[in-house]
């Protein structure tokens, strides 16, 4: 194991900064006994402070990604939670297998979904990242280990899955994959005047197995949440060219294509937004033909472009994410895009996805109904000010904010928008008698 060193970390949205006491294990049976305050981190893409320890200790997990068994004919996996997505879809799409559920980047460890219990563009029909979880091994503080599932220490399992790592380490996580034919989605796109048309698309296209809609967050008016709508289905070896044919699962590299430097506040501005926002909708809203897309460019559009954190300078941005219940989420959305557009501050992206069923963890975020996120470069006391005017209409609509987003949610706002709370920190309390594993998230909501 290598040696403790202290170090500034963040989290993808780069906003906190804290200093933090970093440890890294080499190998997996270094995974144990710890007698200090702590909180595993995969690889550092939650986006705010879920996986900070100020002043505490911070065990990296990275080197832990060694696969252990794979049955090719069932699309069973079990790998240490240190390998990440990208890792995993290299090693078994070419034998013709694809996560079941995937979030929209592949740069993050498998420990961090299961943390996170992360959701993709198929909420709607597969349900959270946990829905395809069969098992995984849970560490304690004093180095004890047992396996988690549906049929075994479903407590834990509960816990853990959507708990941001404050039940234990994720050791080892057991995946059902998804059988695919090639490396390639068909798609289509359709534009959505305002945000009532898109949500008429969703629901029209429900049995779509893939759907996510980018916002133009500039749009007003008439116009407010000008949309578009992008479906999905895994491409069948049929809709392939005869060269893609030929070899279905493999595709052509992709550029490596970094952000060098921090890029002045300036950058993104009202004018510039604008700019791209009425490009963007032009361009992909008249993409109504189906087309072939390989599936990097349509789960992981944001992955060409290394470091795009980077875009929104030195003082970083806070992606708010929330989900609101069915009945009532257009409502309750259109008065989070006008409060935004009231506000004038900057907003570059805006996603929004259908979800389908509650997950099964007692603090996992998804529930049936819609979720926006938003990017927003931060500005300190302003955006933090309109991001509780944010809460309260998510609170009012039945909804919650999403934790693996989440770097400043007071613990009386999580407590109204979460009812699993008090379960949770029973079922900590059993798993963690000696509250060692903690985190800023944990200790700003007040998680024992």
């Amino acid at each position: 194991m290598s040696g403790q060193l202290t170090k500034k970390l963040s989290g993808w949205g780069r906003y906190p900064v804290a200093v933090c006491h970093t440890l890294r294990p080499e190998r997996y049976a270094e995974l144990g006994s710890n007698s200090e305050s702590s909180i595993a981190r995969g690889q550092g893409r939650a986006y705010g402070d879920a996986a900070l320890n100020t002043e505490r200790q911070v065990v990296l997990t990275e080197r832990l990604g060694r696969l252990r068994s794979f049955d090719a004919q069932s699309g069973v996996l079990r790998a240490e939670a240190g390998l990440t997505m990208q890792q995993l879809i290299d090693f078994s799409l070419p034998q013709g297998w694809f996560p079941s559920v995937t979030p929209g980047t592949q740069f993050v460890s498998l420990g961090g979904c299961v943390a996170a219990d992360v959701h993709g563009k198929n909420h709607h029909h597969d349900g959270a990242f946990s829905t395809s979880v069969m098992g995984f091994e849970l560490i304690d503080a004093d180095g004890g280990r047992r396996w988690c599932s549906r049929e075994e220490n479903f407590d834990a399992f509960a816990a853990t899955v959507g708990g941001m790592g404050l039940t234990g380490i994720i050791g080892e996580v057991e995946l059902q994959m998804r059988r695919v034919e090639s490396a390639y989605i068909q798609a289509t796109h359709h534009a959505a005047d305002n945000l009532h048309a898109a949500f008429e698309l969703f629901e029209q296209h429900y049995d779509a197995t893939y759907s996510v809609a980018w916002i133009d967050l500039q749009a007003r008016g008439a116009a407010q949440g000008r949309s578009v709508v992008m479906l999905g289905e895994h491409a069948p070896l049929e809709r392939l060219s005869a060269a893609q044919q030929q070899s279905p699962f493999a595709i052509k590299a992709r550029a490596n294509r970094r952000v060098p430097f921090e890029m002045p506040g300036w950058l993104l501005n009202p004018l510039t937004i604008g700019a791209f926002n009425q490009l963007y909708y032009r361009i992909e809203g008249r993409r109504r033909t189906p087309f072939i897309i390989d599936y990097r460019k349509f789960f992981y559009p944001l992955d060409a472009l290394s470091d795009w954190n980077r875009l929104y300078g030195r003082r970083g941005f806070l992606q708010y994410q929330c989900v609101v219940p069915r009945d009532g989420a257009q409502q309750a959305l259109s008065e989070l895009l006008t409060t935004l557009a009231e506000s004038r501050h900057p907003a570059f992206l805006g996603v929004l996805k259908k979800m389908g069923k509650t997950g099964e963890g007692l603090l996992s975020f998804p529930l049936e109904g819609y979720t926006l996120a938003l990017d927003l470069p931060f500005s300190g006391d302003a955006l933090l000010q309109l991001l509780q005017r944010f809460d309260a209409i998510v609170s009012n609509a039945g909804g919650r904010v999403y934790l693996a987003k989440d770097a400043r949610l007071d613990s009386e706002m999580f407590r109204a928008m979460y009812p699993g709370v008090e379960p949770f920190i029973q079922s900590k309390g059993v798993l963690d008698p000696d509250g060692r594993f903690s985190s800023d998230l944990s200790r700003r909501l007040e998680l024992g």
